[in-house]
C-alpha cells in the first residue's frame, strides 16, 4: 500500500475511536437519566480503492481505506418494551383500585376518632333499653338522640365518599390533561426525529430516548397499541381508537355532567353532533373512551391502565339505595356499572342500611299510629280540593287526638324525608275500605295518606342526604308516649322495634343471598370491603413482583453499566492511541525518505 493512502488508515481509526469515545462518555453521563437507553458503536470497513480489475482473477487488486464508524445502534427490545407496557399498565389499574380501597376503608372505619360501628350499636342498645321501660321519657329521649346521631354520623361518612368521588374526579381531569399533553408531544418529536433521519446518515436516538419514556408514562394511564411507520413516526392507539396519527393527535375530550361535575373521558371524532337553538350539542353514547359493558379481567385484557381504574372507582353519579334494590339496574343492564365501581358500590349499600331502618322505624310507628294498606286505586282531594287518584295506599283519618299522633293529626315519624312530607292531608272523595271491607276512611273524611317514593324524583327517596329525624320529636321526645289510650304501656310497639333490629331480613346487594341483621349488615359491608381490598392488594403485589423481574430484563438490555462502559472506554482509547502511532510511524517513514533519501 502507498504511503500516502496508509494515512487513510491512521485517521480512519482515530475519527472512529474518538466517536466511539464520546458514545461511550454519552453513556456515563446518562446512567442516572430516566427513561435513557444505551447506545452502541457500530462499525465497518470503508469502501475499497480499486487498482485493477482483472476478470481471470479471484479478487480485483484493492486496497482497504481504513474503518467507519457506520452509526450508533439503539440498543432496545422491542418485545420486551410492549410486554413491560402492558404490565405496567395493568400494575398501575390495580395499584389505583388498592389506593381507592384503602381510603373507603377508612372512610367507614373510622370518623374522628370513631368507628361507624358505634353509631349502629348505640341506637341497638337505644332501641333494647326502649323495650325494656317503653313509658319512660329517658328511653324516649335516648332513642330519639342515638337516631339523630346515627343519621348525623352516616351523612357524614356519606359526605366523605363523595368528596373522595370528587378528589377522583379532578384526578380524571388531570390524567386526560397529561395524555392529551403527551400526544402533542409525541408528534413534536415525530416531526424532529424525521428532519434529522432524514438524510441517512444521523440517528436521534436521545429524542427517540424521549419519545419512548412518554410511551413508557402513557402506557401506565391507558391502555394504548403503538409502531413505527416505514419514516420513523410513531402511531398510537388508546383503547383501540387511533390517538397519535399520521400529523394528527386525536385529543381525548371530556364531558361534564350537569348535575354532579364528574367528567366523562370521550372520542371527540366518534362523538354526532347537531345544532339546538344555534348551539352545538354532542352526543357522547357511542364515544366513550372506557365501555365497562366487559368483565374486568386479565384474560380480557381489560384491567389496563389508571385512568380506567380511577374511572371505575368513581362512578359516574352519587349512588344511593335505588341502585341497589334493582338487580338488573345494579349489575349493568341500564348502562350504570355500580356493581364494579367500588365508591357507588360502598355509597349504595351504605345508604341501604339507612333507608331499611328509617323506614323500618317509620313502618313500626305508623302501625301503632293506626296507618291502614287499602288495595286498589281510589280517589282523594288534595289540600286545593284537586281530585287524586292513588293506587295501594297507606293512611288513617286525621286524628289529633289519636295515639302516636303529632298535634296535626298526623302520624309521629322518626325519621323524615328533608325534602317532600311522609304523609300528605288528603279528603277521601269515596269510601276506602281495606281488604276486609271494612271503611277505613268514609267519603268526605280528613285523612293522612302517605307519600310513597318515586324513583324519578329524589326529593321523594329516604336517601342518607334527604333524611333528618322528625324536628317536633326532636324537640319533645315525649311525644311519642308508648301508652295507649287505656293509659297502658305499648310493650308490642317496643317489642316489635326490637324485633326489626334482630330480623335477618337484609342482603348487602342483589348479587349475595346471605341475609344479616340492621347490625351484622355494616360488619357484612365492611368486611366485603376489607376483602376486596385485600384481593386488589394481592393482585398489586404480585404485579410488582412481575414488573421488577420484566425491568430487570429490559435493564439488562437497555440499561447503562458504568463497568462495562469503562472497559469500553479502555477500548477505545488504545485504539485512539494505536491509531496515533499508526500516524507517526506513516509520517516518520515519510519524512525520512523525504529528507534522508531524498526521494
Amino acid at each position: 500500500m502507498p504511503l500516502m493512502g496508509s494515512l487513510y488508515v491512521g485517521s480512519s481509526g482515530l475519527q472512529t475511536s474518538q466517536n466511539a469515545l464520546n458514545t461511550t462518555a454519552h453513556n456515563l453521563t446518562n446512567t442516572e437519566t430516566t427513561g435513557y437507553v444505551r447506545q452502541q458503536v457500530q462499525q465497518s470497513t470503508r469502501s475499497y480503492l480499486k487498482l485493477s480489475v482483472d476478470v481471470k482473477s479471484v479478487n480485483n487488486k484493492q486496497v482497504g481505506l481504513g474503518v467507519t464508524y457506520s452509526r450508533v445502534k439503539h440498543i432496545r427490545d422491542q418485545f420486551i418494551d410492549k410486554i413491560y407496557r402492558r404490565e405496567s399498565g395493568r400494575s398501575m389499574f390495580y395499584e389505583v383500585s388498592t389506593e381507592v380501597m384503602e381510603e373507603v376503608e377508612g372512610q367507614l372505619g373510622e370518623m374522628h376518632g370513631e368507628a361507624f360501628q358505634t353509631s349502629i350499636e348505640d341506637f341497638w342498645t337505644a332501641v333494647q333499653e326502649l323495650a325494656k321501660d317503653p313509658a319512660s321519657s329517658v328511653t324516649q329521649g335516648l332513642l330519639v338522640q342515638r337516631g339523630a346521631e346515627l343519621i348525623q354520623r352516616a351523612q357524614a361518612v356519606y359526605s366523605g365518599l363523595s368528596a373522595y368521588q370528587d378528589n377522583l374526579n379532578m384526578q380524571i381531569k388531570e390524567q386526560v390533561d397529561k395524555i392529551n399533553s403527551y400526544g402533542k408531544r409525541i408528534l413534536d418529536l415525530n416531526d424532529a426525529i424525521r428532519k434529522i433521519e432524514s438524510g441517512g446518515i444521523e440517528q436521534a436516538n436521545d429524542l427517540r430516548d424521549t419519545r419512548d419514556l412518554l410511551l413508557d408514562e402513557l402506557s401506565e394511564m391507558v391502555d394504548i397499541n403503538y409502531g413505527e411507520s416505514v419514516n420513523g413516526d410513531v402511531w398510537v392507539q388508546i383503547e383501540g381508537v387511533d390517538f397519535v396519527k399520521g400529523p394528527r393527535c386525536f385529543e381525548m375530550g371530556l364531558d361534564v355532567d350537569d348535575s354532579t361535575g364528574f367528567y366523562t373521558p370521550f372520542w371527540p371524532q366518534n362523538a354526532t353532533y347537531k345544532e339546538v337553538n344555534g348551539v352545538k350539542v354532542y352526543d357522547i353514547s357511542n364515544a366513550h373512551v372506557f365501555k365497562f359493558n366487559r368483565e374486568i379481567s386479565t384474560d380480557l385484557n381489560t384491567d389496563i391502565g389508571g385512568l380506567k381504574a380511577t374511572v371505575l372507582a368513581r362512578g359516574d353519579h352519587r349512588a344511593d339505595y335505588t341502585d341497589v334494590i334493582d338487580k338488573d339496574k345494579y349489575n349493568g343492564k341500564d348502562g350504570n356499572f355500580v356493581s364494579q365501581s367500588v365508591i357507588m358500590n360502598v355509597q349504595a349499600e351504605f345508604d341501604q342500611l339507612i333507608y331499611n331502618i328509617a323506614t323500618k322505624v317509620n313502618e313500626i310507628l305508623a302501625g301503632a299510629a293506626g296507618v291502614k294498606e287499602a288495595k286498589g286505586t281510589f280517589g282523594f282531594l288534595d289540600e286545593n280540593n284537586n281530585p287524586v287518584n292513588m293506587s295501594d295506599v297507606k293512611l288513617c283519618k286525621a286524628d289529633s287526638n289519636g295515639y302516636m299522633r303529632n298535634d296535626d293529626g298526623s302520624p309521629i315519624q322518626m325519621f323524615e324525608r328533608v325534602s317532600s312530607p311522609n304523609y300528605r292531608e288528603m279528603t277521601a272523595n269515596e269510601d276506602i275500605k281495606d281488604a276486609d271491607g271494612n271503611i277505613l276512611v268514609a267519603k268526605g273524611e280528613k285523612c293522612w295518606v302517605y307519600v310513597p317514593e318515586d324513583m324519578d324524583n329524589p326529593a321523594s327517596l329516604y336517601t342518607i342526604t334527604n333524611l333528618r329525624i322528625e324536628q317536633e320529636l326532636l324537640q319533645k321526645p315525649s311525644m311519642l308516649g308508648f301508652r295507649l289510650e287505656d293509659g297502658s304501656e305499648d310493650q308490642a310497639t317496643a317489642d316489635a322495634l326490637k324485633a326489626a333490629f334482630t330480623a335477618e331480613d337484609y342482603t348487602l346487594n342483589p348479587n349475595i343471598s346471605k341475609r344479616s341483621t340492621f347490625v351484622s349488615y355494616y360488619t357484612d359491608l365492611v368486611s366485603q370491603i376489607a376483602n376486596t381490598g385485600y384481593v386488589s392488594r394481592s393482585i398489586y403485589l404480585n404485579q410488582q413482583d412481575t414488573m421488577e423481574s420484566i425491568n430487570s430484563a429490559r435493564e439488562q438490555v437497555s440499561g447503562v453499566s458504568s463497568d462495562e462502559e469503562l472497559s469500553n472506554m479502555i477500548k477505545f482509547q488504545n485504539a485512539y492511541n494505536a491509531s496515533s502511532r499508526y500516524i507517526n510511524v506513516i509520517d516518520e517513514m515519510l519524512e525520512h525518505l523525504l529528507s534522508t533519501l531524498g526521494v
